[in-house]
C-alpha cells in the first residue's frame, strides 16, 4: 500500500485493527517505551526502540510481534514478514496473523508461502468478511502466472528527480508536474517520514523534473497530510485529500477539500460535504466533462476496504449523493486512485482484483452493456504497489510505484507506447466508458422470520430494523413468525433488535456485503432477489450461557495477567448491551486459568480475572447487584493441558478465559 494511504489513514485503520482483536496487548516483555509508542500509533518510533534488541539477540516474541505490526500498520508490509512469522511460531494469539503473513509474503513475490498461510488462515474458520477476503486472495494467487505473462505495450522509466522520500500521484499542469511529496518540515511519527504536501516542479524533459516547490501557500498546512489533487478542466477548482493533523477535531481521519483559484492564488480549502466524517475519503478525480467526481472511500456500506464512488455535479457546482460504483469494479479489497482518460476509460488501482503484488493498475471499459475490468499487465504492474496513473496524451503519461529498484519509497515513473491507448493491453477498440448507469438492475428484498433455537416460529415478537443514519422501523412477527418483506439497498447494513415478554431481548445484523449480483450475470432488465434471514430468540434459564444468541465469546487473558485486553473489551461491551437489553437478568462472570503454577496461585489469579471483568462492566454503569465474579482456578480445563503436560501456547490460551452464565431471572 502506498504511503499516501499510510499517512492519510492509519489512525483509523489502527483503531479498526485493534477492534478486530489484533493482539496489541501482548506486550509483557517489551520495553515500556516501545509499548507506549506502539499504542499511540507512533510505529516508526516503536520500531527504532525495539529493533536494536534483534541485533543483540534479545528480541522476545512479543517485541517481534510489535515490530512486525508496526511495519505492517505503517504500510511497510514486506519488512514485517520475518517478525510476524516469529510471532506466529511463538503462538501469539492474533486471529489475523496468518493472513497478514500471507500478504507480506505476496508483497515479496513469495506466492507459495502466501498460499500456505492463506490456507492455514482459512482452516481456523475466520469471520465471514475475513473468510471472503482470504478466499479471494487465494483464488487470485492462481492467476498471477498469467498476469505476469500479460504484457502492456509500453516502456517504463523512473523519472530523474525521485528521492529517498516519497513522491506519487503526479498531475500534469502545463510545463510543470504537480505531485504529492513527503517534504514538509515536521515528521509524521507513524512512519518516520515528513508530512505530505503538494509540490510542483518544472519538467526539464519527459523524464526529468527540476527542483520542487510547495504548490500554494494558501493550501499549505504544516501539520497536515495533503495529497492527490484533482483539477477541473479549466484549472480553477481543485479537490484534494487532507487528514491526520493530530488535532482532535470533528473529522480526525481523511476528508476531501475544495479550493478555487482566484487570480494567481487559491482560496482557503473547505471540506466537501460529501466526505464521511468517520471514513477515509481520498484520491479524487474529475470526469472529462467536470460533471462527475470520482473518489475512494472506506465508508460503511461498501463492498469492503476502500471502494470507488462517483458523485454528480450540477450546473451550479453542487455535489450530489455519492454512489458506490458496484461489485464489478469494487471488491472486498481496496480500490483507489481513479483516473478517467480522454478516451473515456476509467483507470484505477486495486489489490482486490487479481494482482501481481499489492496494488495493481486496471482499466474499466464498457463493452456493449457490460463493464469489463482488465489488468494492465507488466511492466506497468510489478510485485510492488502500482497506482495513480495520469496521461500526457493517448500514448504516454506517468504513474506511481514502490517497486524494487526505486530511489526509496513511492516514486514517479514515466511510460510511453508506440501505439494509442486502445491497444496497450490487447483490447480491440473497446467502446467508450459512459457516465450513464447500466440498464440492467436488481431489486433486493429481505424476508425475516423470528424463531426459537429449534427453528419454530415466534409470533408477536417486536422487531426493530435500523439502517445507518435512519430512524428504526418496528414490526411485529405474524403467526408464522414472519415480518413484512423489507426492501434492501445494495449497501445495506441492517441492525435488528427483537423482544417479547418472557424471552431474552436479542440483537443481530444483516449485511449486503458480498451479496450483490455482478452485472455480467444478469439476464433480465429487472431482476428481483429475496434473501432470507432468521432472528433467533430464546427463553432464559438459570445456568444458561449467553453466548449463543448474542455472539458473545469468552474473553481471554495473557499469562499471569488479569488486565482486560482490547479483544476482551469488545466482548464485555456486548455483555453490557445484553444486560441493558435484559434488565431482568443477573450474570455470573466465571474466570479460569491454565494448569501451570500452583492451584492456590491459580485460584487467586482466576478470582482477580473475574473481578477485573466485573469492574470493567461496573464502570459502564451496570449495577453491582447484577453481576458476580467467581474464580474457578484450573478446575475446569477445556483440554488435556494438565500440569506437567507439554502443550502449545494456543491450547493454554483456551483455558485462560472468563465465561458468562445467567444466575437469576427476576419476574415482575
Amino acid at each position: 500500500m502506498p504511503r499516501f494511504i499510510s499517512n492519510l489513514a492509519l489512525p483509523l485503520i489502527y483503531v479498526l485493527i485493534i477492534s478486530i482483536g489484533s493482539g496489541c496487548s501482548f506486550m509483557q516483555s517489551v520495553t515500556q517505551k516501545g509499548q507506549n509508542y506502539f499504542e499511540r500509533g507512533e510505529y516508526d518510533w516503536a520500531i527504532q526502540t525495539l529493533k536494536p534488541l534483534a541485533a543483540k539477540n534479545k528480541l522476545d516474541n512479543q517485541s517481534a510481534y510489535i515490530i512486525g505490526e508496526s511495519y505492517r500498520l505503517s504500510n511497510r508490509i514486506s519488512n514485517a514478514l520475518p517478525y510476524l512469522e516469529k510471532a506466529l511460531t511463538a503462538g501469539i494469539p492474533d486471529d489475523l496473523l496468518s493472513y497478514h503473513i500471507a500478504m507480506a509474503a505476496k508483497s515479496t513475490g513469495d506466492y507459495a508461502k502466501a498460499k500456505t498461510y492463506l490456507e492455514k488462515f482459512l482452516l481456523a474458520k475466520p469471520s465471514r468478511p475475513n473468510q471472503i477476503k482470504a478466499e479471494m486472495e487465494l483464488e487470485n494467487l492462481s492467476k498471477i502466472p498469467d498476469l505476469i505473462k500479460q504484457k502492456s505495450l509500453v516502456q517504463v522509466y523512473p523519472i530523474i528527480g525521485n528521492t529517498a522520500q516519497t513522491e506519487f500521484a503526479p498531475v500534469l499542469q502545463g510545463a510543470n508536474l504537480l505531485f504529492t511529496s513527503s517534504s514538509k518540515p515536521l515528521i509524521y511519527k507513524n512512519n518516520g517520514l515528513p508530512f505530505l504536501g503538494l509540490v510542483t516542479a518544472p519538467l526539464k524533459s519527459e523524464l526529468e523534473i527540476g527542483t520542487p516547490t510547495f504548490f500554494s501557500k494558501q493550501i499549505y498546512l504544516e501539520n497536515a497530510n495533503d495529497g492527490t489533487p484533482a483539477f477541473s478542466n479549466d484549472g480553477k477548482k481543485m479537490v484534494f485529500a487532507r487528514g491526520n493533523t493530530g488535532k482532535k477535531d470533528a473529522s480526525p481521519d481523511v476528508d476531501l477539500f475544495i479550493s478555487t483559484k482566484i487570480g494567481d492564488s487559491w482560496s482557503t480549502p473547505e471540506r466537501l460535504a460529501i466526505s464521511d466524517s468517520v471514513a477515509w475519503d481520498g484520491s479524487p478525480c474529475f470526469s472529462t466533462d467536470d460533471r462527475t467526481l470520482y473518489f475512494s472511500s472506506n465508508r460503511r456500506g461498501g463492498k469492503g476496504g476502500l471502494d470507488l464512488y462517483r458523485v454528480n455535479i450540477d450546473n451550479s457546482g453542487r455535489f450530489g449523493r455519492p454512489i458506490n460504483m458496484g461489485s464489478t469494479i469494487n471488491t472486498p479489497g481496496d480500490e483507489a486512485f481513479p483516473q478517467v482518460s480522454d478516451a473515456g476509460k476509467l483507470y484505477f488501482a486495486s489489490d482486490g482484483h487479481p494482482s501481481i503484488g499489492g496494488l495493481d493498475l486496471y482499466v474499466a471499459s464498457r463493452n456493449e452493456n457490460e463493464i469489463v475490468v482488465e489488468h494492465l499487465g507488466t511492466p506497468l504492474n510489478s510485485i510492488g504497489d502500482d497506482f495513480a496513473i495520469c496521461f500526457s496524451d493517448s500514448t504516454s503519461g506517468y504513474f506511481s510505484s514502490n517497486r524494487p529498484g526505486g530511489k526509496g519509497d513511492d516514486d514517479i515513473y514515466y511510460f510511453k507506447s508506440p501505439q494509442a491507448e486502445n491497444t496497450w493491453w490487447g483490447i480491440e477498440n473497446p467502446q467508450k466508458l459512459k457516465e450513464s448507469p447500466i440498464n440492467k438492475t436488481v431489486a433486493y428484498h429481505l424476508k425475516t422470520r423470528v424463531v426459537n433455537l429449534e427453528g419454530q416460529a415466534i409470533p408477536g415478537a417486536s422487531v426493530s430494523i435500523k439502517r445507518e443514519n435512519e430512524e428504526a422501523q418496528v414490526f411485529s412477527s405474524d403467526k408464522q413468525g414472519y415480518l413484512p418483506i423489507f426492501d434492501l439497498l445494495e449497501t445495506d447494513e441492517l441492525n435488528f433488535k427483537g423482544s417479547k415478554e418472557s424471552y431474552l431481548t436479542v440483537r443481530n445484523a444483516f449485511s449486503m456485503q458480498g451479496r450483490n449480483i455482478p452485472v455480467g450475470k444478469l439476464t433480465k432488465d429487472q431482476t428481483d432477489t429475496t434473501y432470507t434471514f432468521e432472528l433467533a430468540m430464546d427463553q432464559p434459564e438459570v445456568g444458561q450461557e449467553i453466548s449463543q444468541l448474542y455472539g458473545i465469546s469468552s474473553i481471554y487473558y495473557n499469562v499471569n495477567k488479569s488486565d482486560i485486553r482490547p479483544d476482551a473489551a469488545q466482548e464485555l461491551d456486548k455483555v453490557i448491551y445484553f444486560l441493558n437489553d435484559n434488565p431482568q437478568i443477573n450474570l455470573e462472570l466465571g474466570a479460569h486459568t491454565d494448569a501451570r503454577s500452583t492451584k492456590t496461585y491459580n485460584q487467586k489469579l482466576s478470582q482477580a480475572r473475574a473481578e477485573s471483568a466485573v469492574n470493567y462492566i461496573l464502570a459502564k454503569g451496570i449495577s453491582q447487584t447484577r453481576i458476580k465474579p467467581k474464580g474457578f482456578g484450573e478446575s475446569q480445563l477445556l483440554n488435556a493441558c494438565v500440569d506437567g503436560v507439554d502443550c502449545p501456547e494456543e491450547m493454554h490460551q483456551q483455558n485462560r478465559r472468563t465465561e458468562f452464565r445467567i444466575t437469576q431471572i427476576k419476574i415482575d
